[in-house]
């Protein structure tokens, strides 16, 4: 089981116990590299974010306004608008908890990074 295995078959092996092994492991398979190619997005967004930008959006996750945020980081809070736009735009998320979900994932030990 530790290398991989899914399902443990003894014999005399039934052909559609065979098979729904088969599907399980194919379904599990198409789920996980389904989950995969999204991290690789988020990463990928996040890869391209400049460090203000990170500063930004690790602070607007937090449930900081963008005043807050302004005042933290010593910018305006128009400056604040401006690279929340771009992390928004950047991590292709439509709403702000949409953007607090993609946080999530990509913090290490995630269940959702897995």
């Amino acid at each position: 089981m530790k290398g991989g295995a899914v399902e443990f078959l003894t014999k005399p092996l039934r052909d559609d116990t065979l098979v729904e092994a088969i599907t399980n492991a194919v379904e599990r398979s198409r789920r996980e590299l389904h989950h995969e190619a999204g991290m690789q997005r988020l990463r990928e967004g996040y890869a391209t974010l400049t460090p203000r930008e990170r500063e930004v959006m690790a602070l607007v996750v937090s449930g900081r306004s963008n005043k807050q945020v302004g005042d933290e980081l010593g910018i305006s809070e128009i400056t604040v608008k401006a690279h929340r736009g771009k992390v928004m735009a950047k991590m292709r998320a439509g709403s702000l908890a949409e953007l607090v979900k993609m946080a999530t994932a990509l913090e290490p030990g995630s269940t959702e990074s897995r």
